[in-house]
């Protein structure tokens, strides 16, 4: 075995076999579960008390007209308001004073509360004033039945996308998961180059202040040493993303089976349904399953790999060098921030061109090797042209090359120097050696 082979492997296994690595590889998806299932949940869950609203109405045509719910209560109010400021033990949350007629004066209605009130309360309000102003205003016209025919042309789209595959068949699509998956995928992506290539510069460092690597140099050679440490790393990364993947799918199987969602329901018994059944969750559920049939998801997540592994690789050389060239983690903010810029750029960048992924700063920032392992993930969901994806394959892999060999000259002379403040002057002194 070679000794490049003999480092993955201990690199590898070092790391695979920590205890902390299984916790965060089956932990990560069900936290990920919790964190957007939670949120909703707690979202549904409301005062168990009413907040007590007071209604000063001048004109008095209006105190009627808010409608007490669950959470707000709104009563006629003719005291005096002043003795309830700043009272802890105030039984009224706020006051809404009306004093002018609001389709005249708009502005003419003020919310008084000793906190900030929530927009929750000012939405309740805004939507039943601004739905009887308007039926106000129509009447004003007195024109028969204005109302219904407005009603009656009021039309929403539902505008389906159907994408042609190339065997000519058709395809249910849609923008929106297009979208979704893409975003997913980027934001994916610049975590894995982030948590991965400071891995190695720990690591790195690590050995470099332990002093390990004074032996390690004297049987193999540095560029073999960092090599080894990357692809090792490399390795782990993949393995816990093939974990996530398999497991999530184990779950999603799990929960349709739960659920009676791994059984498409028929087309045709859909469409043969009454209006009232085809708006039912399980038909919801069988048009999201059609709509993520048409995402062709064994490209997405083999070049998904691709450019995980040429992002990191390209990036992790970089953290490799600097990881080498100083002696503690507070030295390295000086040389992590040309690294870091690029990357954060692309993580925005792709933000961005989730609206147009076919857009200028999409096209460029997919073909650019700094930005192209997070910007092009966006892009894939959208049928990125073959010739794109080759061409930005293999300037990532240029790119990669390049920046191996210089990063090799650094962590050669870095890894061995100690005591001392590196500058950037330093370091292009070693790129010339």
């Amino acid at each position: 075995m070679s000794k490049i082979s003999l480092i993955i492997r201990k690199e590898y296994l070092r790391r695979v076999n920590k205890k902390s690595f299984l916790i965060f590889t089956f932990l990560t998806p069900i936290l990920i579960a919790c964190l957007v299932a939670v949120p909703l949940l707690l979202s549904t869950i409301k005062d168990s008390d009413a907040k007590k609203i007071g209604v000063v109405d001048a004109t008095g045509k209006y105190v009627n007209l808010l409608k007490s719910n669950e959470s707000y209560n709104f009563v006629p109010f003719s005291g005096d308001m002043s003795k309830y400021k700043n009272n802890e033990e105030s039984e009224y949350y706020a006051f809404l004073v009306i004093d002018g007629d609001l389709l005249l004066r708009p502005d003419k209605i003020t919310l008084f509360a000793d906190k900030q009130v929530t927009t929750d309360l000012k939405g309740y309000i805004s939507d039943q004033l601004n739905k009887a102003l308007s039926n106000e205003k129509l009447a004003s016209y007195n024109i028969p039945n204005l109302k219904e025919i407005i009603k009656e042309s009021e039309i929403k789209l539902d505008i389906r996308t159907v994408k042609w595959s190339d065997d000519g068949k058709d395809k249910a699509g849609s923008a929106e998961l297009a979208t979704a998956i893409g975003l997913i995928s980027t934001v994916m992506i610049y975590m894995f180059i982030f948590l991965y290539g400071a891995m190695v510069m720990r690591g790195v460092m690590e050995e470099k202040t332990s002093r390990i690597v004074e032996v390690l140099v004297s049987s193999v050679k540095p560029i073999e040493l960092m090599m080894g440490k990357i692809i090792g790393i490399a390795l782990v990364g993949l393995t816990q993303f093939l974990l996530w993947v398999i497991f999530s799918g184990g779950l999603f199987f799990v929960i349709g089976l739960i659920f009676g969602l791994n059984k498409m329901p028929d087309t045709t018994a859909i469409q043969g349904m009454n209006p009232a059944m085809q708006q039912m969750p399980n038909s919801e559920v069988a048009d999201m399953m059609k709509m993520l049939g048409g995402f062709n998801f064994g490209e997405i997540l083999f070049y998904f790999v691709l450019y995980f592994l040429g992002g990191y690789l390209l990036y992790a050389s970089l953290f490799a060098a600097v990881g080498s060239a100083v002696d503690s983690e507070t030295d390295t903010q000086q040389f992590m921030l040309p690294i870091t810029i690029p990357i954060i750029f692309a993580l925005y960048a792709g933000m961005y061109s989730a609206q147009n992924p076919d857009g200028p700063l999409a096209f460029w920032c997919s073909l650019i090797p700094f930005t192209s392992p997070i910007v092009m993930m966006v892009r894939l969901p959208f049928d990125v042209p073959l010739w794109q994806k080759i061409l930005s394959l293999s300037l990532l892999i240029l790119t990669f090359i390049g920046t191996t060999r210089l990063a090799a000259k650094i962590y050669r002379t870095g890894i061995l120097m100690y005591g001392k403040k590196v500058s950037y002057k330093e370091l292009w002194k070693w790129l010339k050696y």
